[in-house]
């Protein structure tokens, strides 16, 4: 049972650094996964802290948790409720008939003489 949490441990720590690494070299946006990386890996070090009775990183990863959980929860509040539509204002232009379509016209150029 003790390599079960010792495995947990090693477990964490590759997942908070792989996320860190990523995010740092860009190869990651620290963004939903970047969180989910650092979720899972706190409660890893939870549970090897736990078993070793480590209090000072048990707090700590606790706080870490709590910090990735709230910032999971705030990307699902803000991805859920929708932008407001904004209704862009019709414009009708004097002496241009209303037809719906525009034609782009280009300037005559000057002759070249190469």
């Amino acid at each position: 049972m003790e390599l079960l949490w010792e495995i947990a441990g090693w477990a964490g720590a590759v997942a908070i650094l792989s996320a860190y690494l990523a995010v740092s070299m860009g190869w990651l946006k620290a963004g939903k996964g970047f969180q989910i990386a650092n979720l899972l890996g706190s409660c890893a070090f939870i549970v090897n802290g736990a078993f070793h009775e480590a209090w000072p990183s048990v707090v700590t990863n606790i706080a870490w948790f709590l910090i990735s959980a709230v910032a999971l929860l705030r990307m699902r509040s803000t991805q859920a409720a929708p932008v407001p539509a904004v209704e862009v204002p019709h414009v009708q232009f004097p002496g241009v008939p209303e037809t719906g379509q525009m034609a782009i016209v280009e300037a005559p150029r000057a002759p070249s003489f190469t």
